[in-house]
């Protein structure tokens, strides 16, 4: 693996397309892409329709944000993949364009009912947004970005809250 055009560029975008790791990651990314199709085209299409409404309505949106997420999961696989063999430069590839994208709607909670949504669909959807937040991680790592956090939650913006009262309270004179 390590002879190719990505190689010879030493690390970064071009070194990681070359790894194993990313070869199975490119596997397993393109296998669920495929496996999310064929489930809501079928199974999940007939599973849908005997849902309740509010069910129903859960399941159209996660089953969007899914294809979305897949989506931002291929394309920059396949960007990775372009690099690795030559196809696209380094830095073409840094463009804030084949970026992993979407990430408000990707990292967003579940809408009501969604716990009504068919166990396939809900193990699929962990699995995205698992495989999703590890490339996410790689890409800001690849680009010199990795101090920065996927979109803050509530937890996560309360715990800031509390570091941030925490952080003035020696200024007060109180002994730890």
């Amino acid at each position: 693996m390590g002879t190719g055009a990505g190689a010879k560029r030493g690390g970064g975008v071009g070194y990681f397309s070359e790894t194993a790791q990313f070869e199975q990651m490119f596997k397993d990314g393109m296998g669920m892409v495929e496996d999310a199709a064929a489930y809501l085209d079928g199974p999940g299409r007939t599973y849908s329709k005997q849902m309740s409404r509010r069910g129903a309505l859960a399941y159209a949106a996660e089953s969007m944000r899914l294809t979305t997420r897949l989506m931002q999961v291929a394309s920059w696989l396949l960007v990775q993949r372009a690099v690795g063999r030559g196809e696209m430069t380094p830095d073409e590839a840094r463009t804030q364009r084949y970026r992993l994208g979407a990430k408000e709607l990707c990292y967003a909670c579940p809408i009501d009912g969604a716990e009504e949504l068919p166990r396939y669909l809900a193990d699929m959807i962990v699995r995205s947004r698992c495989l999703y937040a590890r490339l996410d991680r790689i890409d800001k790592m690849m680009h010199g970005d990795a101090s920065e956090t996927a979109p803050a939650t509530a937890v996560a913006r309360q715990l800031s809250k509390i570091e941030s009262a925490f952080q003035a309270w020696p200024n007060s004179g109180l002994v730890h």
